[in-house]
């Protein structure tokens, strides 16, 4: 038997594997694109095939295709949505800037499934994409796709990081450090004042990120090709929203104005702008655990981390940071896709962006890398770690800045002379506060107390 078999298009034959489901566009694309070996993500191509599932919906309530063939394309949706759909899917992430090749490939499945469902011929083109163009659907699979990650992966993720530091930080609220500003030993803290300001950081960036989702569940579709809707019924637009909406339960709407979601990709820009912002989050949180985890010997050794996996291939018992570094790599990648999404951005030539493929791929893995390293440092870092209150105390005994509450009582300069002689001799300040001032040793164990220190005032 042949293992291929000829397909026709308006450019002309060529040949397709056998038993692929899609025609001769999406092979065009496979031979045209031999760039990266990446296809559009997994997420991507499901919103898309959710979108046809609402577009045939719609072209059904509205008659502009029989309502029979409406529900074999649904069902030819739903068939692959139950299945492992990706290898129907072959066309590389770098192909026309429009996406066109990704649609008409789900055009080009999705015809050929229907058709047997259907018992006659249905259309990619005429029937599959009828009332669309690839210059709306794909612009609104990225508002569709990133939309439903936000809401069911990253969102979840992210509140579950939060809820994962606030119990942490009151299981060490009486834990007492040494504060650090430029890196250097500064006023002390309770560890979990460093916890909850942590929490507070993933929080406002879940709030930034709860206030873009009603623009990204804003749609280009019904635009079609430049944002006019030529060739679109009137209501198509709204019919097609109410069906995604139905399907996914989450609230859809046509765009007020499909030229601006057409030509630009601004709403994708300040997402992932925010997803930015979500990363530089993780970056410092990471990056204090690693720094209070250091050592355990010649550096802070504050907490120690779970010990995941051997750390040297050379150096026995050494153990690292393995998640936190992790999360470095993360962020530094999510900070790395907005770059790419920013100047994909800049692509929007008149009535059309164009570089969407791009622009979803890195948006959707900025969500997902965000999302999985969300609960990792949850589960495996933040949950887990355990505090050394020998370590903590030693380094708040020697601490000579704890001079500073004295500054109202003896003024500024001659604290700073106490700091310098109790740093330079390494004797703890209560000591040399004692032989330099009038306060007594009890009065002054009360004013430096570093417990009482972290509650500020005077």
């Amino acid at each position: 038997m042949s293992q291929t078999r000829i397909e026709k298009d308006s450019m002309g034959e060529l040949e397709v594997p056998a038993e692929a489901l899609y025609a001769a566009q999406t092979q065009r694309a496979v031979n045209n694109f031999p760039v990266s070996g990446q296809r559009m993500p997994r997420a991507f191509i499901r919103s898309l095939l959710l979108a046809k599932r609402a577009a045939a919906s719609a072209n059904g309530e509205l008659e502009q295709i029989p309502v029979k063939m409406s529900e074999a394309i649904c069902q030819a949706v739903d068939s692959l949505l139950a299945e492992d759909f990706m290898p129907h899917f072959p066309v590389d992430v770098f192909q026309t800037g429009s996406g066109t090749s990704s649609n008409m490939n789900a055009n080009e499945v999705l015809a050929t499934l229907a058709s047997r469902l259907y018992g006659e011929p249905v259309g990619a083109n005429d029937h599959i994409n009828c009332g669309q163009s690839s210059n709306d659907i794909i612009p609104s699979t990225i508002h569709i796709s990133a939309a439903i990650e936000l809401q069911n992966n990253l969102l979840p993720a992210l509140t579950g990081l939060v809820s994962a530091i606030r119990t942490k930080a009151e299981s060490v609220d009486r834990y007492v450090k040494t504060g650090r500003t430029h890196l250097m030993d500064a006023m002390p803290v309770r560890m979990s004042q460093s916890l909850q300001a942590w929490a507070d950081q993933i929080e406002q960036n879940i709030t930034h990120l709860r206030q873009l989702q009603p623009s990204v569940q804003s749609l280009a579709q019904g635009g079609t090709a430049v944002g006019t809707g030529i060739n679109a019924h009137p209501d198509f637009a709204g019919a097609f929203s109410k069906a995604l909406s139905a399907a996914t339960d989450i609230p859809f709407t046509p765009a007020k104005n499909f030229f601006t979601h057409i030509g630009s990709q601004d709403i994708a820009v300040a997402l992932s702008g925010q997803l930015k912002t979500t990363a530089v989050s993780i970056m410092k949180i990471a990056n204090d655990l690693r720094w209070m985890n250091s050592g355990p010997l010649a550096g802070l050794g504050e907490i120690e981390l779970q010990a995941l996996q051997p750390g040297s291939s050379i150096m026995p018992g050494k153990v690292n940071p393995v998640i936190p570094e992790a999360a470095t790599m993360v962020a530094a990648q999510v900070i790395g896709n907005d770059t790419v999404i920013t100047v994909a951005g800049q692509s929007g030539n008149f009535e059309l962006n164009v570089m969407l493929p791009v622009v979803a791929k890195n948006l959707l893995e900025s969500i997902e890398l965000l999302s999985n390293i969300s609960r990792l440092l949850a589960d495996k870092a933040i949950a887990t770690f355990t505090v050394r209150e020998d370590k903590l105390d030693e380094a708040l005994s020697r601490n000579p800045i704890l001079v500073t509450a004295l500054n109202p009582i003896i003024g500024y300069l001659k604290a700073a002379e106490i700091a310098k002689l109790a740093y330079k001799e390494g004797r703890p300040i209560v000591e040399v506060a004692a032989e330099h001032t009038d306060l007594s040793r009890e009065e002054l164990q009360r004013l430096l107390d570093p417990a009482k220190l972290t509650h500020g005032g005077l």
